[in-house]
């Protein structure tokens, strides 16, 4: 953490996506809601095809705050879920999590986060607070 400067950008990284990351997030979490493995089920209820869990795309941004602060303890995290990481049946949706050291102080630093999919939004206000 003591390498994190008020105003210093944070390397993007970017994570693959697939349906098998997918199956495997719905084995660990429980959550088996058929919008995130099913096609067909997906489109039924109006979304453009089978779409990442919301907390798996947390998951990922949590991911990132580790490798930046060489594992810092996370104190708050955050976001409103605006837009679905829709996954297609081959290749992978590419996550990418940028962010910027919005202030250190007290020992905790304020990450100001940015997370896109190939280019678009998918989480609102997205921000974190680590500690030493």
């Amino acid at each position: 953490m003591s390498d994190l400067i008020e105003g210093a950008a944070l390397a993007p990284q970017t994570f693959a996506v697939t349906r098998a990351d997918l199956v495997a997030y719905a084995a660990a979490s429980g959550d088996h809601n058929p919008i995130h493995q099913d096609e067909e089920v997906a489109v039924a209820v109006g979304l453009p095809g089978v779409i990442a869990h919301g907390m798996y795309t947390m998951a990922l941004v949590g991911n990132a705050i580790a490798v930046w602060t060489d594992g810092a303890e996370v104190l708050e995290l955050g976001c409103k879920f605006t837009q679905p990481v829709v996954v297609p049946v081959d290749g992978a949706a590419q996550v990418t999590v940028a962010g910027t050291v919005k202030s250190v102080a007290d020992g905790r630093a304020t990450l100001a986060l940015e997370v896109t999919c190939d280019g678009t939004k998918v989480l609102g206000a997205p921000k974190a607070v680590v500690g030493a």
